[in-house]
């Protein structure tokens, strides 16, 4: 299994506990969590965008280390979301990993240390 600060999964659990108590878990409300990780990502978006200073009324409004942050409460959000569904984060994660570098393994014409070519 991908190997992630313990910490991590624990803060991922507290807020999913969290947000149960407080708010229940019925489908409206998994699809606000749902719906909050694309909240998060136009944030980050917009923070990006003040990076680049694409707005010239305002500028340069934000840092790379704001756009990072931004970047983590998406992944957080995601995290939260999945367990929220009933799954656990790091099988999912894991799972998502694991694609990720056999498709990249293929691309390279490389076999994934997954797969035996037996």
């Amino acid at each position: 299994m991908t190997s992630v600060n313990e910490s991590i999964w624990a803060a991922v659990r507290a807020c999913r506990d969290v947000l149960d108590e407080a708010n229940g878990s019925d489908p409206q409300e998994l699809t606000c969590r749902v719906l909050k990780v694309a909240e998060e990502a136009g944030e980050a978006a917009g923070a990006w965008i003040g990076v680049l200073g694409q707005n010239p009324r305002k500028g340069v409004t934000h840092t790379r280390a704001e756009v990072a942050g931004e970047l983590a409460d998406v992944a957080l959000a995601a995290l939260i979301a999945i367990e929220s569904l009933g799954f656990d984060a790091r099988e999912v994660l894991d799972d998502c990993a694991g694609k990720v570098g056999a498709r990249l393994a293929a691309a390279a014409g490389a076999v994934p240390a997954a797969v035996s070519r037996d």
